[in-house]
């Protein structure tokens, strides 16, 4: 394989089928090769297994704002942000195993030092010890789903604590309330001969009664209004997962995760499907997010019922945490056990919210190095 192969079959159908070897590759010929990789708006590279770059198209050079002699005199690691480094180094040893990388994620830093987010494509060529890549900047998509993120996570805060302002200024205003009922009902009547005083205390307890209920009542309310604005209805969570793994379907490809699915017990549930689709997302990316390097990760999906209730469980093989350190705090807003790239902590927060606000639970076990188990149990 070179290059112009590389380039004509990651960019051309399986049909129809071109003979590659005819094509032309002189720089005078409208249809060449080497123009198209001169004039790609995409990042086009070569690159040695000895960690350093043998080509670059213009593309990549303007992006990254070095010069070339900078660029072929410098490993590779240089301009790959530093907490990124030994991730990079990880997934590229599988290159050298003639292992493709597909969609892979990491950042780069250029000269500027703006932080640059790039989606890679390698092909390694063995018999050359070289590596073909593309890649595409994806920073503004990064961008976008960070503050989409920090807004979803703001929403959801400002969310609980209207909830939970509502709940305490009502629980407040209704305990000395129940007080000034108490001390009415130990007023004896029969001792007071003055007629309009009697009338001021009857009064007083027709107001503490009537406010009583219209704090109940409202109460009462908050809570089906709760209810009502997160719309629960009767899934098909296998269907629901399917959604879900097609979404992430590159992720699973180039992790290589095996994701085993057992719905036999059952395969309905009410529950919000936004919410589901959400929980199945953040625990099977962090299954695969957080796996031991050089193992395939390994994920189970399985419904389980235990007497009434319905249970979901997910287990993997992955890095697991140790739960005596970090105790309370692992479904806490930005709580990161683990230095990866992508952590934000913000995963396991949505999973306990989706499934605690519709009277639900989440229980956890894991060790280090030897995976998690997540068990949620739904309120039917």
């Amino acid at each position: 394989m070179h290059l112009f192969k590389f380039i004509a079959n990651y960019m051309n159908p399986p049909r129809p089928m071109y003979n590659l070897e005819k094509f032309p590759t002189d720089t005078d010929s409208k249809y060449s090769l080497e123009n198209f990789f001169e004039f790609s708006r995409d990042f086009l590279c070569v690159a040695g297994y000895d960690g350093y770059l043998k080509k670059i198209n213009p593309a990549f050079i303007q992006l990254l704002g070095y010069t070339e002699e900078e660029l072929f005199s410098n490993p590779i690691s240089h301009f790959i942000y530093k907490d990124d480094r030994q991730i990079t180094a990880e997934n590229r040893s599988s290159l050298k195993r003639n292992i493709p990388l597909l969609n892979f994620e990491n950042r780069y830093l250029s000269k500027s030092g703006q932080i640059i987010w790039l989606s890679w494509t390698s092909i390694p060529e063995p018999e050359n010890e070289v590596v073909y890549a593309i890649a595409k900047d994806i920073t503004h998509i990064k961008n976008s789903e960070k503050e989409r993120n920090l807004l979803l996570t703001k929403l959801t805060v400002a969310n609980a604590d209207l909830k939970q302002l509502s709940y305490t200024t009502s629980h407040d205003l209704r305990s000395p309330l129940n007080n000034v009922l108490s001390i009415l009902e130990l007023i004896d009547p029969s001792k007071i001969k003055d007629p309009e005083t009697l009338e001021y205390i009857e009064l007083l307890k027709e107001s503490a009664v009537s406010l009583k209920s219209t704090l109940d009542q409202q109460v009462d309310e908050l809570s089906i209004k709760d209810s009502l604005i997160v719309k629960v209805e009767e899934l098909n969570i296998n269907q629901i997962l399917n959604t879900t793994l097609t979404s992430i379907r590159s992720l699973i490809t180039s992790s290589g995760a095996m994701i085993s699915v057992d719905f036999s017990e059952f395969d309905t549930l009410k529950f919000n499907a936004s919410y589901m689709q959400s929980i199945f997302l953040n625990l099977i990316s962090n299954s695969i997010k957080y796996a031991q390097p050089g193992i395939t990760p390994e994920i189970s999906v399985k419904a389980v019922t235990k007497g009434e209730k319905k249970q979901l469980v997910f287990s993997d093989n992955g890095l697991g945490f140790n739960l005596e350190l970090v105790k309370d705090r692992i479904f806490g807003l930005h709580q990161k056990f683990h230095n990866h790239i992508d952590s934000k902590g913000i995963g396991l927060y949505l999973v306990y919210n989706h499934i605690t606000s519709l009277g639900g639970k989440i229980s956890v076990e894991s060790k280090e190095n030897e995976g998690s188990t997540f068990t949620l149990t739904f309120l039917e």
